[in-house]
């Protein structure tokens, strides 16, 4: 990639930041449409499950597969594919005439998604070499979470109570076109130098293990032991087989040798887990909001802004401490909120009164605007370039997995929970296992962040980074195992 001026890299950013923007809103703000969803459709709480499931299900079985494809081909060729392919899902969604084929259709829209992030991500990678730099463009990457966070729920719920939930994917479209004229005018294509052949058996292995636990997760309050079970099964097997085959192959899809550095390995650990936490806490705070407490759709929205204003306001602060002092501040400060949070409704019952609501939800928003930051800078400064895209693919994989499993896992807890009661009457007891979750997610981003953001981690980093490259130096290109 030749080099930029500062005006063209800022501009850069900025596409590669819409491209955000489209897939964090439509997140959030279908999360406030999920009751009138379920009015409209007659869909159970796994059919709710399903509607978010679906789209990051196939998005973390195909974002590694987009990451070393943009490598192979060409970064903004296959980020373009995407823009096009989930524009198109979106417009699809919006016309989705039951449960069944909107499900489908946000497949088709995480088709498009899975070659948006994690390219993207490797363009900025690209975009800004200089790390202090860099850690400061990856913070105003955080940062448009936070602005879908703080928009998404707000313009959901607007859009749901004037015109309805199917205008939540019409926003899509405009956005969509604009971040594709600007990336076929502004955006120089780029591609790695050694790229990587594809990997079919690894492909479909990924797509086993994670569709058949999310299956296995969802359906389990509802389905019998013996139709849960073969899928069980399913996923333990493609697990094993990932483990014994993606070692004997020279391009992997899965790099097993990128989590010999501590703080990659960190970074997917804190990835899944604070998104478990996400996932779950947005899923249980819509439900609760709308079908407890009996508020539409806009004052739904309205009551997640404590939770979404400060990530808006943390995500870019965490990114210029990452730059300034390392990861590690961020991170502890993203554990404990999130923690904090958890426990506030899991031994208090925060959601039962206006004053500990908004407090976990202020403590939540806190935590999640520090922890994206320090996650996609660990996981991409300490491979080598050339290898950006499947190091980001792999950082936005762990988001998509995290997210999938709190939703299936939180959403399942629930479910069993309430049963055929009324959510009314049982909600808050049913989700109290839920949220003891969401605090050990917390705690995890905690414990983790501490022992992979220190010294002997950083050397663990420094010995992979140049076991790759040598690796790298003495493969041919395009030769595989």
């Amino acid at each position: 990639m030749p080099e930029l001026s500062h005006r063209r890299r800022m501009l850069v950013l900025s596409i590669c930041c819409m491209s955000l923007l489209i897939v964090s809103l439509d997140n959030t703000a279908l999360n406030v449409a999920l009751p009138s969803m379920q009015r409209e459709l007659h869909a159970t709480t796994s059919g709710l499950q399903w509607t978010i499931d679906a789209y990051t299900l196939v998005l973390a079985s195909l974002l590694m597969l987009a990451g070393s494809t943009a490598d192979r081909i060409g970064r903004k060729r296959v980020f373009m594919a995407g823009l096009v392919i989930f524009t198109a899902g979106s417009l699809l969604c919006s016309l989705a005439p039951n449960l069944e084929l909107l499900v489908v259709f946000r497949m088709v829209q995480a088709v498009g998604g899975s070659m948006l992030n994690p390219v993207a991500m490797s363009i900025i990678t690209n975009t800004f070499t200089e790390r202090r730099e860099r850690a400061r463009a990856i913070g105003v990457w955080g940062a448009v979470v936070g602005i879908s966070m703080a928009a998404g729920p707000l313009a959901g719920g607007l859009l749901v109570e004037s015109v309805g939930w199917r205008s939540i994917f019409w926003v899509n479209l405009p956005v969509g076109l604009a971040a594709l004229l600007l990336t076929l005018r502004f955006v120089p294509e780029s591609r790695a130098p050694r790229p990587r052949r594809p990997d079919p058996v690894g492909q479909v292995l990924v797509i086993a293990l994670f569709g058949s636990l999310t299956y296995a997760i969802i359906e389990a309050p509802d389905a019998s032991l013996t139709k849960v079970l073969p899928f069980a099964a399913v996923a333990v097997a493609a697990l094993l087989a990932l483990l014994i085959y993606e070692p004997r192959r020279a391009e992997p899809l899965i790099d097993l040798r990128f989590f010999h550095s501590a703080p990659f390995s960190g970074a997917t650990g804190i990835a899944v887990s604070a998104f478990a936490a996400l996932g779950g806490f947005l899923f249980l705070s819509t439900l609760y909001l709308q079908n407890v407490r009996g508020l539409d759709a806009l004052h739904a929205g309205l009551w997640m802004l404590p939770m979404a204003v400060p990530t808006l306001l943390c995500a870019p602060l965490s990114g210029r401490l990452v730059g300034s002092r390392g990861p590690r501040l961020p991170l502890l400060i993203a554990g404990a909120a999130m923690t904090v949070s958890g426990l506030l409704f899991a031994l208090f019952e925060a959601e039962t009164s206006d004053v500990t609501l908004f407090l976990g939800y202020v403590l939540f928003g806190v935590g999640f605007g520090f922890v994206n930051a320090p996650i996609t800078n660990t996981a991409v400064s300490g491979m080598p370039r050339t290898q950006a895209g499947v190091a980001a693919a792999v950082a936005s994989t762990s988001r998509q997995l995290g997210q999938t499993l709190g939703v299936a896992v939180i959403g399942a807890v629930l479910a069993a929970g309430i049963g055929s009661s009324p959510y009314r009457g049982t909600f808050v007891s049913a989700a109290r296992p839920g949220w003891w979750i969401l605090a050990a997610c917390g705690a995890a981003v905690l414990v983790l962040g501490l022992l992979t953001s220190g010294r002997w981690a950083h050397r663990t980093a420094e010995r992979t980074a140049e076991r790759l490259e040598t690796a790298e130096v003495r493969q041919p290109v395009g030769t595989s195992g």
